[in-house]
């Protein structure tokens, strides 16, 4: 625990079937509703979208180590864009919020910042978790 917040139970920990729901279902869904909410409200896409990216930091402290947070954040991102992008095709609703040209980059986009992210958790959740090392041997002084 470091500054008082525990950390997340780490994916691992979990049942299998609440590990995919956790980690497919989740960065899906939201997906969804960020894309519906890309043809109804600016203002609550460009949130959701913040809370959605910020959301692989947190799935990436449920891992230990920046590689295995990145490849958490890489998925979540994936299908975090790429359900944005379907489930706004889906509803028919004219944009409310400006998309990058290709729209596919908003998955190359959401899919960097999920890894960056993700990376970034993983690290954290290691260091906290790892002893800093101090050195038992003793401290000789100059010899003249």
């Amino acid at each position: 625990m470091l500054g008082g917040m525990r950390q997340p139970d780490l994916l691992e920990s979990h049942p299998p079937n609440l590990q995919l729901i956790l980690a497919i279902v989740v960065p899906s869904v939201f997906g969804i509703i960020t894309g519906i909410f890309l043809g109804v409200s600016e203002i609550v896409y460009l949130v959701l979208s913040i809370l959605g990216i910020a959301g692989g930091y947190m799935a990436g402290k449920e891992h230990i180590g920046a590689s295995e947070g990145a490849i958490r954040g890489f998925t979540g991102g994936v299908l975090f864009g790429t359900f944005i992008l379907a489930a706004h095709a889906l509803t028919g609703f004219e944009r409310k919020a400006h998309l990058p040209e290709p729209e596919i980059l908003l998955v190359a986009i959401t899919t960097l910042f999920g890894i960056g992210l993700g990376a970034l958790g993983g690290r954290s959740r290691q260091r906290s978790e790892t002893p800093l090392s101090t050195s038992t041997a003793p401290i000789r002084s100059p010899s003249s």
